[in-house]
């Protein structure tokens, strides 16, 4: 027996995913706000993911294009910080889910419980219910729970029984997996991977940051990540997701992206290159940087500079090989691309 009610179509989605209109770059005084909330969060995150700059800005470029993070990495360098310290510097219902191999799509997105005194279904929503999702160790669920994240991911909403539940605004997930290739993991199938707008590595720290991460968590001090207090509301996120979307990006740098992407498709290297989603990441992306950087516009830089962070983990070598390979053959690909595809003119 199945629900009656009738399906609801979700509201509008802000910020990017808006339908698309004309509308004026940011202006100087957006711009300078911006990087004021947007520093405030790189900082809040940085005292706790220490030497690792570029994957703090990275994870929060991908939160202002409006997109989702996968952090992919061996145990124990910090996956699982970087996640918790951005949920905790945004004032956000934050949503924990351990991804093991027993979770069912059901406890993902919710179920429909009978209610015998009503004598209806009922909704319970599951844990992506959240504006900031965690989804730990997404690789050791099966791919069948996997994939109760792909409809959430791309649409912002779920449906349960034929009925829809829109999902929070904004509703980011930042996702943590092993290399596929460790015992108990199932691989991100290429659907799942395409709709992560980027996938970080964080490594190894230096020695001294090694030193200062054991210092600042011995001798009975607190943990440093019950010291990240919120610096940014949900309106302050949909308000810079809004205002990247409205960066200026010239013809000719839409052209570039698509013309990148495009080269993906056709390398001699590659079985399966970037979609179309790809390319639109990528550009939300680029606005992103650019907005975080103080321009009101993008470079070509803004796309060379994330075309690997955005493009590589999407890509299937013909040759196959392991995780590590596989990685390796889609930042070489895409290294190769930029060097080959020109700027269109104008």
């Amino acid at each position: 027996m199945t629900p009656t009610t009738a399906p609801t179509a979700p509201p509008p989605r802000g910020g990017a995913d808006a339908p698309a209109g004309p509308a004026a770059p940011p202006s100087p005084a957006e711009v300078e706000e911006a990087g004021r909330t947007a520093g405030a969060v790189l900082d809040a995150v940085r005292s706790v993911v220490r030497g690792k700059d570029e994957v703090v800005r990275a994870a929060v470029t991908t939160l202002v294009s409006g997109g989702h993070l996968l952090v992919e990495d061996v145990p124990g360098v910090g996956k699982t910080v970087l996640a918790t310290a951005l949920a905790r510097a945004l004032d956000l219902a934050v949503r924990r889910i351990q991804f093991t191999p027993d979770l069912l799509p059901g406890d993902v997105t919710g179920v429909s419980v009978w209610d015998p005194a009503e004598r209806t279904f009922t909704f319970t929503p599951g844990a992506v219910f959240a504006g900031l999702v965690v989804a730990d160790e997404i690789n050791r669920a099966s791919p069948r729970t996997q994939s109760a994240l792909l409809e959430c991911m791309a649409e912002g909403h779920v449906t349960v029984d034929g009925v829809t539940h829109p999902l929070p605004d904004p509703f980011f997930v930042v996702a943590t997996q092993n290399p596929a290739d460790m015992e108990g993991t199932y691989p991100l199938p290429e659907a799942q991977r395409d709709r992560f707008t980027a996938r970080l590595s964080v490594g190894y720290p230096s020695p001294e940051d090694e030193v200062a991460v054991l210092a600042a968590r011995g001798g009975g001090r607190p943990d440093p990540l019950d010291l990240v207090a919120p610096v940014a509301t949900g309106d302050d996120v949909r308000a810079l997701v809004a205002l990247a979307a409205r960066v200026h990006a010239a013809p000719a740098l839409l052209r570039y992206v698509v013309d990148v992407a495009d080269a993906t498709r056709r390398h001699p290297a590659v079985a399966l290159g970037a979609s179309p989603r790809a390319a639109l990441h990528l550009l939300r992306a680029a606005r992103a940087r650019a907005l975080l950087a103080g321009r009101d516009h993008v470079l070509p830089d803004d796309v060379q500079e994330l075309a690997a962070t955005v493009l590589a983990h999407r890509l299937v070598p013909h040759d196959g090989g392991g995780p590590a390979e596989q990685d390796a053959t889609g930042r070489a690909v895409v290294a190769d691309v930029l060097a080959r595809t020109p700027l269109a003119a104008g």
